[in-house]
């Protein structure tokens, strides 16, 4: 069931019973919309080279990298621009087959044909025979549905990858990671000098497709001048400015918020439901997605609880289910009296 027949279903669920608990809310931009920054009123003059070392200085990386932080309108821009790149060279792409269906709708309109690899119920690497050609990896770090971040172990197998052929590089998604900095893991997988980074304030600061950051690493250089012809707008520029100079609590205000959901859903849900959540998934910062490994259809129908099925993330053969504690049912009490 793709995403947009799951948005149709679920409405017939829920108006057909009001007992139903909704667990399948994934709009986060409607549910936190009272934390989302105003825009500024007034207009300023903002250089893309000063957003770049403010970004990395909030991230606790090195200025001397502000040459390779390339500044656009958030992941899925700047995957729209390295894509294209990756068909240029005749690179390979292996894509988690289970996160987010739009990374393979970039690819393949890039003229890419990408390979899949399975994240759920843990991430299982492509184990296939190396070549001569460039082949990249992409992972997110935190990793959604899952729900959580690599383990020590999982990026000590993505280095092994990494280290089978100098032709392998990774693209690493870290839109869910609202703590500053990186997780530890993405640092690791970064200090490779392999990896490509893209981050924005889509999560964070509840601002889809306006700021982010591509950090390329040297094999990316000729890269910088296509997100150079691409910039963001000046209002954007400017939103972006206000965000990170006088909006920087924001993102630990929404792991805040985002973790008294969850308790919330952990509360209405059956104790042996609760137990087949991951302990990592319960405790991730900011994570609002949960896997159960119980059929969605199951949930439903034995305990009244609304889950969506895997496939609305992608192709899997894991028959497990996801939560989520966006409803208005899991928010602050005004909210979830509506």
């Amino acid at each position: 069931m793709r995403f947009d027949e799951f948005q149709e279903f679920r409405q017939r669920q829920l108006r057909a019973s009001s007992s139903l608990l909704d667990a399948a809310e994934t709009n986060v931009y409607r549910a936190l919309a009272a934390m989302r920054p105003e825009p500024p009123n007034d207009m300023r003059t903002v250089h893309r080279c000063d957003l770049a070392r403010a970004w990395l200085r909030r991230y606790e990386l090195p200025e001397e990298w502000s040459g390779h932080a390339m500044v656009c309108r958030g992941v899925r821009h700047g995957l729209g621009v390295v894509f294209p790149w990756l068909r240029a060279v005749q690179a390979r792409l292996w894509l988690p087959s289970d996160v987010y269906p739009v990374y393979f709708e970039l690819a393949r309109a890039a003229g890419l044909a990408p390979e899949s690899y399975p994240t759920l119920p843990v991430p299982a690497l492509p184990a296939s025979p190396t070549d001569d050609r460039p082949e990249y990896l992409l992972l997110a770090n935190p990793s959604k549905p899952l729900g959580r971040y690599l383990s020590d172990a999982e990026c000590d197998a993505v280095m092994a990858w990494l280290r089978e052929s100098p032709h392998r590089r990774l693209l690493i998604d870290s839109v869910y990671d609202l703590g500053a900095p990186f997780a530890a893991g993405t640092r690791r997988l970064l200090d490779t000098g392999r990896a490509v980074l893209l981050h924005s304030v889509t999560k964070g600061w509840l601002w889809p497709r306006t700021f982010g950051v591509v950090l390329l690493g040297p094999a990316q250089a000729d890269l910088a001048e296509a997100f150079r012809a691409q910039p963001p707008t000046p209002v954007q520029l400017g939103l972006a400015d206000r965000l990170l100079t006088e909006h920087g609590d924001v993102p630990r205000q929404i792991v805040e918020e985002l973790a008294a959901r969850a308790e919330r859903l952990f509360e209405r849900l059956p104790d042996d439901v609760l137990g087949t959540i991951p302990p990592v998934s319960r405790t991730c910062p900011g994570n609002y997605f949960f896997p159960v490994d119980v059929p969605a259809e199951t949930l439903r129908r034995e305990c009244g609880v609304l889950a969506m099925p895997v496939s609305v993330f992608g192709e899997s053969t894991w028959s497990g289910s996801i939560l989520t504690s966006l409803a208005d049912t899991f928010g602050p009490p005004s909210t979830a009296a509506r």
